[in-house]
């Protein structure tokens, strides 16, 4: 069975979108929930069940947690129950955020059979869980996201950890959560802008591994921009499918799980250049994936057409399609040079075979890259 034929087999067994979809991450002894609906939080039984010890930390941010700390309450209910509020903003993804969640863990004599419960967005999911890896070398931990592009992407698959000045997401660890609850009725308070920024991970599932599932995207990205309920259920439960079944076959990237980083090597350039939290993680790959795309065509596997649809549902989802004006060549080369994906010496990406398959490579050509930064750095804008 083909990618394409595994869509239309999910498409015609969904249920009522008000239902709950539960799909697994399997990663043997590992292997964890990713629940997916509407209302979860008003579920306590779903929560508890994965709360193996009689202690919680819930950590969140100053925004979400007013909004839905106390939806917990009743699933933690009889347990020992501290919480951490972080200021919110990809800034304070930083070891000093790091710090002060391992505070309240020593402080209130938390155990090794404690569980850290991340409520909120990426950075929260991400420091949430390299806390939960580094105290007492590993307690357990729970994803609640409350952003698009947590749910269909940071929440699942273990990647946690923090930035450093000189790179994002430099220092983490892989440590896999007991569950993740994807309530999608936060998204009904999330921002435009955090709403298209999530979009872009979406998007890039379709790029890179389901083409008619790009299809879709490009059919009904003004729906999802809408928050029609029935199209982002849609979309967060492709998108979790495509990644579990990529984590699946390899947990620590070691091979297969790198192309879920399209666009991202250029943009955590961007991010880090601009200062962590000026653009967004998702505006950044959107705009890393054009760069991705023109890149893969120079190279000759693409066409300038499909470079041209991917810049189209890339702009039709909100997001920039170019880079910073402020952004040179040789900010690019230095950042990029200090990329996980470098391995002894040399710079690997993740480019475009063709849509619906990427792969990652060092093979590419020197000069096609630095051409590639000057189109997108000098003029601001990529060829159409």
């Amino acid at each position: 069975m083909g990618r394409g034929d595994k869509l239309a087999t999910m498409q015609t067994s969904m249920t009522d979108d008000s239902d709950m979809h539960t799909l697994n991450v399997d990663l043997g002894d590992r292997s964890y929930p990713i629940y997916i609906g509407q209302g979860l939080l008003d579920q306590p039984e779903l929560l508890r069940k994965h709360i193996p010890g009689k202690s919680a930390l819930v950590v969140t941010n100053a925004t979400v947690g007013p909004l839905y700390r106390a939806r917990l309450d009743q699933a933690l209910e009889g347990l020992k129950v501290a919480t951490v509020t972080l200021p919110d903003g990809e800034a304070y993804k930083s070891i000093e955020s790091l710090q002060t969640i391992w505070d309240a863990l020593i402080e209130g004599r938390f155990d090794r059979n404690t569980t850290l419960i991340a409520l909120g967005g990426g950075v929260i999911g991400d420091i949430t869980g390299f806390a939960a890896a580094s105290y007492q070398r590993g307690v357990n931990f729970i994803q609640i996201p409350t952003t698009l592009l947590a749910q269909v992407d940071s929440s699942v698959g273990g990647k946690t950890g923090i930035n450093h000045p000189g790179g994002k997401n430099m220092i983490g660890a892989f440590w896999q959560p007991l569950a993740v609850i994807a309530d999608t009725d936060t998204l009904n308070t999330l921002p435009d802008r955090e709403l298209s920024a999530g979009l872009a991970e979406v998007i890039k599932y379709g790029l890179i591994y389901d083409e008619p599932f790009l299809g879709w995207i490009e059919k009904n990205v003004d729906l999802l921009r809408a928050r029609d309920p029935a199209a982002l259920a849609h979309a967060i439960r492709r998108s979790c499918e495509v990644k579990a079944e990529v984590v699946s076959q390899d947990e620590r990237e070691g091979g297969l799980r790198a192309i879920l980083n399209l666009g991202h090597t250029f943009g955590h350039a961007i991010e880090n250049a601009s200062g962590y939290g000026h653009w967004l993680h998702g505006e950044a790959v959107g705009a890393g994936m054009c760069m991705a795309a023109r890149l893969s065509e120079m190279e000759g596997w693409i066409g300038a057409d499909d470079v041209a649809r991917a810049r189209a549902i890339i702009e039709r989802a909100g997001l920039p399609t170019h880079a910073p004006e402020t952004m040179t060549r040789e900010t690019f080369q230095h950042l990029m040079g200090i990329d996980k994906k470098v391995l002894d010496g040399k710079l690997r990406l993740v480019l475009l075979k063709r849509m619906g398959e990427a792969v990652v490579t060092g093979d590419f050509d020197a000069r096609h890259l630095q051409a590639c930064l000057d189109e997108f750095t000098q003029s601001g804008v990529a060829r159409s």
